[in-house]
C-alpha cells in the first residue's frame, strides 16, 4: 500500500526496481538495512516466483521464517555470515555451477550484479531481517483445532427438552435447532433391532428374537438387547473388521511375489478377542506397539501389517538394501500416524509437512522408536516344545551311539528322532508380529534418501505436542523394547490430544457412516473440521473417564435418540443438509460385502460360526506369482465369517470384493459407497448366491412343511429370514406367482438382491 492506494504487485516490483538501481550505488559504507536495501531487491527480482502457499521449489521470500528456512531442492538459501554458502547469492549472482535465477524466460529482469553484491553483503553482516516487517502474518500451523487439548463443555440446553435421551442427543439437538430444523420420528421397535444388530455384530437378528423384542413393552428392552449383543462373540468379529481395514491387515507380503505370511492370523484373532474382551483401549494400543512386553505378542502384528519386500526381492548391493529399510520403515510409521494419531505422519518422509507442523527432523526422531523392529515370524513360548526339546537330543545321541547296533536298534533309534523332531515341528509356536533387534542408527535423511544422511536422531516425540502431551525423547543408544514402550505410554496419556478422539470418531462412524470428522484418517490442517467439536470431546473426555472402555462407547451411542430416528427423508431438512452430517435423521447406508456374505449364510442357515484359527481359502492359492483363480462354490470351513478368509493382499473376493472391499494395498478409515451394474449381477448370478438360494430354499421347504398353505408359509418364512419381516399383499402376491413359476430358490435370489436386505435401515 502507498497511503491509501492499492498497488499492484507488476507496479511495486517496477517501482522497487528503479528505487534500488538509484540507491545502490550511495551505499557503500552504510549498514545494509533489510526494509530499505533488500526487500526492494527481492520485490523487484525475486517474489514473483516465491512468494505465497505455490512458491517455486517451497522457497518463500515474502515472509522471513519461510525465506530462512530454505526450500525443497537446495536446502538453506540463507546462510548469515557466509554469503559463498548462502545459495540466495549464489543462484542471483549466477555463480558457477547453479542456474542463474531469475530465469530468461520469467519475463523478469536479472539482478543487476550491484544488487548481488548487496545481498552478499546483508548476509554477511549477518542476514538481519527484523521482526514485524512482513507484508505476509503466516498462520501458525499449531494453532489447530486437533493439536489444542481436549476441553469438556457441560452438553447445551435445548427447547426440545423431552427428545434427548442422554447428553449426546444435546448437542445433536443444540445443532439441529440452530439450524431450524428437528429430529425424525423414533424407528420402529422392529427396524431399530435390526438395525443395532446388524450395525453391532454384521448379522441380522433371526425372526424370533425379533417378534420377542416387538413384543417386550418395557422400557428396558433396548438397552438388555445392547448388552447382549455386545456380549456376543460375534461383536467383535463385526468391530475387528474396522480396525482391520485401518491398518491394512494381509496375509500375504505384496509386491509382486506376494508370499503367504502363514502365521499372520494370529494378529487378526487379537483383535477380534480384545474387542469381544473389551481390552481398554489405552492397552489396545500398548500391546500393539509393545506386546512383546506385556504378554500379548500377536498383537505386535499391528507394526508388520503392510506390504514388504522380501530379500530376493531387494538388490545385493548395500544401497538398495538401505533403501528397501526405509520404506519398510515408512510403512510402520503410517500405521502408527494414520491409526492412532489420525495424522499424515509418512507426508514428512521427503520433507517437512507442506500442512501440518511436522518437520522430516521430528519424523525421523520418531522412526527411531522403530530402529529395531523388522517384518517377519516370531517364535512364541511353547511349554510342549520346551518339553520335548530335550527328550530330542536324547534322543539324537541314542541314535548317533546306535550306529554300531544292528538293524533293527538303529531303525528304532532314527523312528524315535523322526517322531519327536515331528512333534516339536508340531509344537513350536510362530505368529508374524515382526522381530526385534538392536536398533540401528536412525538419521535425517535428505529428501528421504538413505544415502544423504545429515545429522544422528535418538528417539523423540513430535515437537507439536509438547504443550499438550509432554515431551518423550531417549538416548540414542536406548534398549529397544525401552523404546516402543515409552511410545505406547506417551500416546495413551490422558491428555494427550489425538489418541481419544481419533478413536471415538471412529466408533462413531461406525454407527453413522461417517464420523463427527469426516476424514477419519486425518485430523490435521488438510483433513475436514468435525461437525460436533464439543461432542467430539465430551466422548473423548468420557472415554477416558470410562477406563477407555468401547464397550461403553458404543453402548452410549447406541442408545442415544439421536441413533434411533427413523430414516425416513423430509424435503426441508434435505435442501438444508443433504449429507445429513446434522443428523436430523438416522443416514441409511449398505452393508460391508463381508457382511452382506455373512448375512446371506445366516439367512441360508448354511453360516459356520466356528472362530479363530488359520483362514480358509477364497482362492485356489493362497500366495505367490501363479494368479489367484477364485473358489466359486463353498463348503465347510468356506461358509465362516469372511473376516477368517484368507486375506491375499491386492486381490479381491470375486463377488464381494465388488461391495468396495479394501485389498490392504493402502490404509482405509472410511470405506467409499459405490453402486455398479457388478455388485446386482454378482449377487443374482454368482455360484455363491446360486448355491445359497437352493439351501435357503431346503431351509424354508423343512421349516415350513406341513402348513395348510405350504406356498404361502414358504414365501411369509423366506421373508422373514431374509428381510425380518412379514411381507405385504401385494408383495405375498408377486411372490407366490414367482415361486410358482421358478422355484423357491429363485425368490431367494430375489430378496438376497432387495436394497431392503443389504442396507442397515
Amino acid at each position: 500500500m502507498t497511503g491509501d492506494v492499492p498497488m499492484t504487485a507488476a507496479v511495486r516490483r517496477m517501482r522497487f526496481a528503479v528505487a534500488a538501481a538509484v540507491a545502490i550505488p550511495a551505499l557503500a559504507a552504510e549498514p545494509v538495512d533489510f526494509v530499505r536495501d533488500v526487500r526492494p531487491i527481492l520485490d523487484a527480482h525475486c517474489v514473483r516466483c516465491h512468494e505465497g502457499e505455490g512458491a517455486e521449489s517451497g522457497f518463500r521470500l515474502d515472509v522471513r521464517a519461510k525465506a530462512l528456512a530454505g526450500g525443497d531442492g537446495h536446502g538453506v538459501a540463507i546462510v548469515p555470515g557466509k554469503s559463498a554458502e548462502s545459495n540466495l547469492v549464489r543462484f542471483a549472482s549466477g555463480a558457477a555451477g547453479v542456474p542463474r535465477m531469475p530465469p530468461a524466460d520469467s519475463g523478469v529482469a536479472p539482478v543487476p550484479a550491484a544488487a548481488a553484491d548487496l545481498l552478499a553483503r546483508w548476509i554477511d553482516e549477518g542476514a538481519t531481517w527484523p521482526e514485524g516487517v512482513d507484508r505476509v502474518r503466516l498462520a501458525d500451523p499449531a494453532d489447530h483445532w486437533a493439536f489444542r487439548p481436549v476441553t469438556v463443555t457441560s452438553p447445551p440446553d435445548v427447547h426440545q427438552a423431552d427428545w434427548p435421551a442422554g447428553d449426546i442427543d444435546r448437542f445433536i439437538l443444540a445443532r439441529l435447532e440452530e439450524a431450524g430444523l428437528a429430529p425424525a420420528a423414533p424407528a420402529d421397535a422392529r427396524t431399530w433391532l435390526r438395525r443395532v444388530t446388524l450395525d453391532l455384530t454384521g448379522l441380522p437378528p433371526s425372526p424370533e428374537e425379533i417378534d420377542a423384542f416387538v413384543a417386550d413393552p418395557s422400557p428396558a428392552a433396548r438397552e438388555r438387547a445392547v448388552d447382549r449383543l455386545l456380549a456376543s462373540p460375534r461383536f467383535g468379529e463385526r468391530q475387528a473388521q474396522h480396525w482391520l481395514d485401518v491398518v491394512r491387515f494381509a496375509e500375504t507380503d505384496g509386491y509382486e511375489v506376494n508370499t503367504e505370511r502363514p502365521h499372520a492370523w494370529h494378529y487378526r484373532d487379537w483383535v477380534i478377542d480384545a474387542f469381544n474382551r473389551d481390552l481398554p483401549f489405552d492397552r489396545f494400543v500398548t500391546d500393539q506397539l509393545a506386546g512383546d512386553a506385556t504378554g500379548a505378542d500377536p498383537a505386535t502384528g499391528f507394526l508388520v501389517t503392510a506390504a514388504v519386500l522380501l530379500p530376493g526381492q531387494i538388490g545385493a548391493d548395500d544401497v538398495s538394501k538401505r533403501a528397501a529399510r526405509q520404506d519398510a520403515l515408512a510403512d510402520i510409521l503410517v500405521n502408527l500416524g494414520d491409526a492412532l494419531l489420525g495424522l499424515s505422519v509418512g507426508c514428512a518422509r521427503c520433507h517437512d509437512h507442506k500442512f501440518d507442523p511436522l518437520p522430516a527432523r521430528d519424523y525421523y526422531a520418531l522412526q527411531a522408536f522403530f530402529a529395531g523392529v523388522h517384518y517377519g515370524d516370531r517364535e512364541l513360548p511353547s511349554p510342549a516344545a520346551d518339553r520335548i526339546g530335550p527328550v530330542l537330543r536324547f534322543a539324537r545321541q541314542r541314535a548317533a551311539v546306535a550306529v554300531d547296533a544292528d538293524d533293527a536298534e538303529r531303525a528304532a533309534a532314527a523312528a524315535d528322532v523322526a517322531r519327536l523332531e515331528g512333534e516339536l515341528a508340531a509344537a513350536r509356536r510362530f505368529v508374524y508380529a515382526g522381530r526385534f533387534t538392536e536398533p540401528e542408527p536412525t538419521w535425517l535423511l535428505h529428501r528421504g534418501d538413505a544415502e544423504q544422511r545429515g545429522e544422528r536422531l535418538a528417539p523423540a516425540t513430535p515437537g507439536l505436542f509438547a504443550l499438550t502431551a509432554g515431551s518423550v525423547s531417549l538416548a540414542a543408544d536406548a534398549p529397544e523394547q525401552e523404546r516402543r514402550r515409552a511410545l505406547a505410554a506417551w500416546l495413551v496419556r490422558a491428555d494427550h490430544p489425538l489418541t481419544a478422539r481419533v478413536i471415538v470418531n471412529r466408533i462413531w462412524q461406525t454407527h453413522f457412516g461417517t464420523g463427527l470428522v469426516e476424514t477419519a484418517n486425518d485430523f490435521g490442517r488438510s483433513g475436514t473440521p468435525p461437525s460436533h467439536p464439543q461432542l467430539l470431546d465430551w466422548l473423548a473426555a468420557r472415554l477416558v473417564a470410562d477406563g477407555w472402555s468401547l464397550k461403553a462407547l458404543h453402548r452410549r451411542i447406541v442408545l442415544s435418540a439421536t441413533y434411533g430416528q427413523s430414516s425416513h427423508g423430509d424435503e426441508r431438512a434435505l435442501a438444508v443438509d443433504a449429507g445429513c452430517r446434522l443428523l436430523w435423521r438416522f443416514p441409511p447406508r449398505r452393508l460391508e460385502g463381508e457382511a452382506i456374505r455373512d448375512s446371506i449364510l445366516a439367512a441360508a442357515g448354511t453360516l459356520d460360526l466356528t472362530a479363530g484359527g488359520r483362514g480358509f481359502d477364497l482362492f485356489t492359492t493362497r500366495g505367490g506369482l501363479s494368479g489367484f483363480p477364485p473358489i466359486e462354490s463353498f463348503t465347510g470351513a468356506g461358509l465362516r465369517r469372511m473376516i477368517y478368509a484368507h486375506r491375499i493382499r491386492m486381490e479381491k473376493e470375486s463377488v464381494f470384493g465388488a461391495f468396495d472391499c479394501p485389498d490392504a494395498g493402502q490404509t482405509i478409515g472410511r470405506r467409499r459407497q459405490s453402486t455398479t451394474p457388478l455388485q446386482a449381477l454378482a449377487l443374482l448370478n454368482s455360484p455363491f448366491t446360486l448355491d445359497q438360494s437352493a439351501a435357503l430354499a431346503t431351509r424354508v421347504g423343512a421349516e415350513t412343511a406341513g402348513a395348510a398353505d405350504p406356498t404361502g408359509a414358504a414365501v411369509a418364512r423366506a421373508f422373514a429370514l431374509v428381510l425380518g419381516r412379514a411381507p405385504e399383499s401385494d408383495e405375498a402376491d408377486e411372490a407366490r406367482r414367482l415361486v410358482a413359476d421358478h422355484g423357491l430358490p429363485a425368490l431367494a435370489r430375489v430378496l438376497f438382491n432387495a436394497g431392503e436386505f443389504l442396507f442397515i435401515p
